[in-house]
Formats: C-alpha cells, sequence, structure tokens
C-alpha cells in the first residue's frame, strides 16, 4: 500500500482467482483499503471482526464474508489467539465469461444491496460447504494430469454453494460499528456528491473539528479527507464503466477540479480515468 493512513487498493489478482488458506497467529491487519476483484472469506477459526463500510461483521467459525470489488473494508485481528481462514480473490470477468448468464458472483452484489455481508451456514449447507472446501484443497495438492481444470470446476461448485447460502437471510443481525461512527459514515456514504467539511460532519455527532478528527482517524485508521475522496474515487470509477465521460463521472461524484481528480484517481487506481474502460 502507498500509505498506512490513507484508504488504498490493496492486492492484484492477474489470474481467473487465488485461493489462500492462511495459519499463523497474528495475520495482517491493514486499514480501509479495497480491491478490484471481488474478496470471499471463510473464517475456520480465531477471532477477528471485519468493518465493511459503515457495518461491524463479528466472523464466527465457518461464517463467510462476502466483499464486493471497490468496496472498502478493514479486518480487527485479535492476536492473542490462533487464526486461521480461507480467502478467495475472484475476476468478476472471468467467470462471466466461463458461464455467462450463470450469475456466479450476483451474491456479491446483493450483499451490498442489503448491506449485509455476512452468511452463516447451518445443517446440510454447512456440510456440503466443508465438503466443498475439503474437494477443492485435496485437488489443489493433486499434481496429475487435469488437476487445474478439476481446481476450477471446484471453484465453481464452491460458489455456487455460496450462492446458494446467500438466498435466505443471515440468521442474526450484524453489530452496528461505533455508533456515532456509523452516523457519519452513514451520511457520508448519502452525501458524499455534495459538498462535506470536516466541521459539518463534526456537528453532527456534537464533537469539535480537532476531537471529530482524532475520534474518526481512531475508529476507522484513515482520515476524514480520505474516506470521502475514496467513496468519490470508487463511485466515479463505476460511472466511468458504465460509459460516463471520466470529466462527468468526477462532476457526478463530487470532484470540482478535475485535475485533482485525475491526480487522485491515477494514484488510487494506477491507471487513469481515461483508461480505466479498457
Amino acid at each position: 500500500m502507498a500509505e498506512r493512513s490513507g484508504v488504498n487498493r490493496a492486492g492484484y489478482l492477474r489470474e481467473s482467482y487465488h485461493y489462500f488458506h492462511l495459519r499463523d497467529s497474528a495475520g495482517q491487519e491493514l486499514d480501509y483499503h479495497f480491491h478490484e476483484f471481488d474478496k470471499l472469506v471463510i473464517l475456520i477459526s480465531g477471532r477477528v471482526d471485519y468493518l465493511v463500510e459503515d457495518r461491524s461483521y463479528p466472523l464466527e467459525p465457518w461464517t463467510v464474508l462476502l466483499v464486493r470489488h471497490h468496496t472498502i473494508h478493514k479486518a480487527v485481528i485479535d492476536r492473542t489467539e490462533p487464526y486461521e481462514r480461507i480467502i478467495l480473490y475472484l475476476d468478476r470477468r472471468y467467470f462471466e465469461r466461463v458461464m455467462p448468464g450463470a450469475g456466479l458472483l450476483e451474491c456479491f452484489d446483493e450483499a451490498d444491496r442489503r448491506g449485509r455481508h455476512l452468511l452463516r451456514a447451518s445443517g446440510d449447507q454447512l456440510r456440503e460447504l466443508k465438503e466443498a472446501v475439503a474437494a477443492y484443497e485435496k485437488a489443489a495438492a493433486d499434481t496429475r494430469f487435469g488437476s487445474e481444470a478439476m481446481c476450477e470446476t471446484l471453484i465453481i461448485q464452491l460458489l455456487i454453494h455460496i450462492s446458494r447460502l446467500s438466498e435466505a437471510e443471515p440468521a442474526r443481525p450484524e453489530r452496528s460499528a461505533d455508533p456515532k461512527i456509523q452516523q457519519v459514515l452513514s451520511y457520508i456514504n448519502e452525501h458524499f456528491r455534495e459538498e462535506l467539511t470536516v466541521e459539518a460532519l463534526a456537528e453532527r455527532i456534537y464533537m469539535s473539528r480537532y476531537h471529530f478528527m482524532r475520534y474518526f482517524k481512531a475508529q476507522t485508521g484513515t482520515t476524514v479527507h480520505a474516506y470521502v475522496r475514496q467513496k468519490r474515487l470508487v463511485h466515479a470509477a463505476r460511472l466511468i464503466r458504465e460509459g460516463v465521460s471520466a470529466v462527468k463521472a468526477a462532476e457526478l461524484s463530487g470532484f470540482n477540479d478535475y485535475s485533482a481528480f485525475h491526480r487522485a484517481f491515477k494514484a488510487s487506481f494506477g491507471i487513469s480515468p481515461g483508461k480505466i474502460m479498457k
């Protein structure tokens, strides 16, 4: 990451998918960040909360967290316990190309629409999820002919199980982030296209500008300015991909100065606005 105090793109995906099964006593705890790809997390053991936009999700063993591309998130890890998890990075374009119309990654879109990113399996669904993970990891360790093709087939099967799981509402509601920060983040998410000042946001939770800036940074790990800027950049990137011109996308996302937008966009995404559609 370019800077630990801001919200940045984290990680690159040059394959159709990347599967990690990680076991350690610490984990990699980043500040708020986002990815160009969709991300799936399955907790095996440990204690970790995932902050996704303005919600906080306490993960439990074999819960599934769905983080759509460009969604801002952060893991808060209890380092006193061993941390084991499965993380799956997914290139949406690949799966839409090989299985058009199947909607394998629509569960990520639904998670964003509902504002509920955590899935909990039980009974037969939990057994099927564990079997799908075990089948993939067995195939991944195989070096015989066709093992790569087998792995891709089993990843698709895993995504089918996740999609079926997402059809049901989570068994328990997720936990809100700090109430004051949740109020501010929710307001930013609804009004980031408008002019937002630190003073105005601080007034919403009855804090001075100075204390609010310190409080926001302590609670989120990033600055108010960096969070608002990233929300605007992510929105602009989506508009550009939908065919809106870069100049219009900047305007519709709350940027008054196109030159400043262009510099921030390239610094965050590693590509100019004019090239992102390509």
